[in-house]
């Protein structure tokens, strides 16, 4: 790739020649009251699946810009009629807090039931001008700045356990399913970081963590989730899954054990939260979320993901990368924050990882005013109040930003192509932009980015090269090991 392509990194949404470019009405419409949204949540879930429902519709306007109605559709959502965002240039405004409102809007056009965090609306609901979500969300980023010592030891401690079970899995099955010990790993980590260390198996959860959030968090994902099973028709399906939001009593007890568990565990940072004005229970609700929420359901889809493209990539980059690698930790005398900045491919692979499957694929707004947003070719009117949505993995696939848009590439962000980055806005905001308590990026941005890169740092400290083979599961790529050939040298 040419990463010094001129075109495919100049764009930016104040550039004069998109401020100048020509007027247009916002092209789509919403069909017919009621059935249109009905139509169109069918589409989404079951006739196209969300990546071609966009697409198709974009390609019917010939727009990045248009109107069209998303899940859950006219039941349980107050306004399902939305203009979306498919590009590069016009995404941002998503994160412009002056202009728009996220109050209410996590990933979809909907709202999950308090009841789901305590009866509380956590950080992730709150707007930006609501004082409780500068202190929650200064709370977590004080929070994660005190424990960044403890990010590299605990990550690495709890993927050892991750390779002897894979190892096992490949001697006595001849594979290994990733995703589970993937998903372990997660939790644990999360789990030891904001308790103190202690190992959530100690704990009222038990076993069970990673079982208890998947099912917390299904419930509250159930209008954007299709379960594609063969035998169940998709009316009803349907009629189960989008047309009402599902109760929390099916997952209150096992809640409470995580809550429970996390509640017993983290004196240290509750206490610092009550100093701050928060109630215990409130502060430990909203740590729950980003735990189990944010950060984990993040995790279960960003892991896999990258396993996924570094595995089909092949030998080369396997390679090239297990080279980058052990030279750094050698020179480094360990793995640590100067061996990692010392490794740009691995970095690069992580970001491109994010740019192809963003793990939080939808984003939400409300206009705050009249607004003048641009795409590539035309400015359009968004009015007050009418809600904006982007869809991520088209927009970071945008072929006038990124050449070859479609295909992954592990040299991408290297060097000059670091320029990219500014179009990378998996964390609800620009890569290169950091998270303040005035905004809605997320607070654990760069810890996401840093696990991931010890995550890749790990793999090739212990393997010189692997195969995989991967699926689609209901959040991200189902992935498994078919064999794994340990480090060499």
């Amino acid at each position: 790739m040419d990463t010094k392509d001129s075109h495919h990194i100049t764009m930016d949404t104040k550039d004069s020649s998109i401020l100048k470019l020509p007027m247009k009405e916002i092209p789509g419409d919403y069909g017919l009251p009621f059935f249109g949204a009905i139509k169109d949540r069918y589409d989404f879930h079951y006739n196209q699946g969300a990546d071609e429902f966009f697409r198709s519709r974009m390609k019917k306007y010939n727009s990045t810009i248009f109107r069209t109605n998303v899940p859950p559709g006219p039941f349980n959502a107050r306004n399902s009629k939305v203009i979306v965002l498919v590009d590069a240039v016009s995404y941002p405004i998503l994160f412009d807090d002056s202009q728009v409102d996220k109050e209410n809007y996590f990933e979809g056009t909907f709202m999950s039931s308090p009841a789901f965090n305590g009866g509380y609306k956590v950080c992730g609901f709150l707007g930006t001008t609501d004082p409780k979500h500068t202190t929650l969300k200064g709370l977590f980023l004080s929070t994660l700045t005190r424990l960044h010592d403890k990010f590299i030891p605990i990550f690495v401690s709890s993927i050892s356990e991750l390779f002897t079970s894979l190892e096992k899995e490949l001697s006595e099955k001849g594979t290994s399913y990733f995703n589970p010990l993937s998903d372990n790993l997660s939790f644990e980590f999360l789990f030891r970081l904001f308790c103190e260390g202690k190992d959530p198996t100690d704990t009222s959860v038990g076993t069970n963590g990673t079982k208890i959030i998947d099912k917390w968090v299904f419930l509250q994902l159930a209008p954007l989730i299709s379960l594609g099973l063969k035998f169940v028709p998709n009316f009803l399906e349907d009629l189960v899954l989008h047309t009402f939001p599902l109760p929390y009593f099916l997952v209150k007890s096992d809640h409470q054990k995580l809550y429970n568990a996390f509640y017993n565990s983290m004196g240290s940072i509750l206490d610092e939260a009550e100093k701050l004005g928060l109630k215990r229970d409130e502060a430990c609700h909203n740590f729950v979320f980003l735990a189990g929420f944010n950060s984990y359901g993040g995790m279960k889809v960003f892991f896999p993901s990258l396993i996924k493209w570094i595995g089909t990539a092949g030998l080369s980059l396997h390679t090239r990368l297990a080279k980058e690698i052990r030279t750094a930790v050698k020179e480094a005398g360990g793995v640590t924050i100067a061996a990692l900045e010392k490794m740009p491919l691995v970095k690069s692979v992580v970001y491109e990882t994010l740019r192809m499957d963003p793990p939080v694929p939808f984003q939400t707004v409300k206009a705050r005013k009249n607004i003048i947003v641009s795409n590539h070719e035309s400015s359009f009117l968004i009015k007050k109040d009418e809600l904006i949505f982007g869809y991520q993995p088209v927009a970071t696939k945008d072929s006038k930003v990124f050449k070859d848009a479609e295909e992954f590439n592990a040299d991408r962000f290297v060097g000059y192509g670091e320029k990219l980055l500014k179009y990378v806005y998996w964390s609800n905001g620009k890569e290169t932009d950091e998270p303040t308590v005035n905004d809605k990026q997320c607070p654990g941005k760069d810890l996401i980015v840093l696990l991931g890169r010890l995550l890749v740092v790990e793999l090739f400290l212990h393997y010189d090269t692997f195969e995989i083979e991967f699926g689609k599961l209901l959040l991200g790529s189902k992935v498994t090991f078919k064999s794994v050939t340990k480090a060499t040298s």
